[in-house]
């Protein structure tokens, strides 16, 4: 039923292309819908009486939880505000499993604290049969001098070589904040956070739907990692430029057999079933407490693919 969709980019209205999909049919669905904040979408009003905002994002959150597998995850992204109103339409479909604090600083509001963070809203279909793999990131270190900006103390020989655990709280990744890395779309999320939700929620050829696919990070993503995707926008506009980007993208970002987030040639999230595969391809210190002080390097010849560099987003914060 729905292999005639995977792998495209379709135009048209989300709910009503959901509700023509069958149970349990897609392993991840992810959506970053409108804000209602007055953004200047090329072919929606951002701007709906809040009753009748919400009642809208009932309908396509309730289509997301239907037609996700029992093994599969719903994510969310949105400011707090919003976030929580989701969460009690969510609370009544499906298991929650995390709100992902995505550290991504803006401008001061005046009369309230900072805005300091976006959210991910993490759910799962069925927590029993629920899909999840451990994910690791690079070690945070001082840009000057190189060492661990984390003092370990007396545990450094038992750190990973790689990085530590993913937590909820994501720093590493920094919103899209200059023009000249931008498509015409007011909110372009980073490839990398999606690479990262994929990574951890999804095998290979899995299937990830987006309602509100923009210019199409969620579906590059997915390509750049072995999956397929399913994209639909309102905007044909927008559809246009998805489709466009990935004629240009391959099933290419692989260390070995293992599928890796890159930034810039580096990887930047890996799995950690995947370490075993991986640990030969890297140059490692010659005693594990080295790590606070030598980061490790790719082998100048090891046997990868990686995703291009030509990316769209301003480097991590590491």
């Amino acid at each position: 039923m729905i292999d005639k969709y995977i792998d495209q980019s379709i135009h048209g209205d989300c709910i009503e292309f959901m509700k023509n999909l069958p149970d349990n049919c897609i392993d991840i669905t992810f959506a970053d819908p409108p804000f209602n904040l007055g953004k200047k979408y090329n072919g929606y009003k951002d701007n709906q009486k809040i009753l009748d905002y919400l009642d809208w994002c009932e309908k396509w959150i309730s289509e997301m939880v239907r037609i996700t597998k029992p093994s599969g995850s719903i994510f969310i992204h949105n400011i707090p505000k919003w976030l929580t109103f989701y969460a009690r339409i969510l609370n009544e479909l499906a298991h929650f499993k995390h709100w992902i604090a995505w550290d991504a600083p803006t401008s001061p509001m005046g009369k309230s604290l900072q805005p300091s963070h976006y959210g991910i809203l993490y759910y799962a279909k069925n927590i029993k049969e629920n899909k999840f793999y451990e994910i690791r990131y690079p070690h945070k270190r001082c840009r000057k001098c190189g060492y661990l900006l984390k003092d370990y103390g007396g545990k450094k020989d038992n750190l990973h070589p790689f990085g530590p655990l993913v937590s909820d709280v994501w720093k590493d990744i920094h919103r899209i904040k200059h023009d000249k890395y931008r498509d015409e779309h007011p909110c372009q999320l980073p490839i990398h956070l999606l690479e990262r939700i994929i990574l951890m929620s999804t095998d290979e050829n899995d299937v990830v739907l987006d309602p509100f696919i923009g210019t199409g990070t969620s579906a590059i993503a997915a390509k750049r990692l072995g999956r397929h995707f399913i994209g639909i926008d309102i905007d044909e506009k927008y559809v246009k430029i998805t489709q466009a980007k990935l004629d240009k993208e391959d099933s290419d970002s692989k260390i070995n057999k293992s599928w890796v987030s890159f930034y810039l040639e580096e990887p930047a999230t890996i799995r950690d079933i995947d370490w075993n595969d991986l640990v030969d391809s890297f140059s490692l210190p010659e005693k594990t407490r080295y790590i606070d002080f030598e980061k490790i390097t790719l082998c100048p010849h090891f046997n990868h693919k990686r995703s291009s560099s030509k990316q769209l987003e301003i480097p991590m914060i590491i």
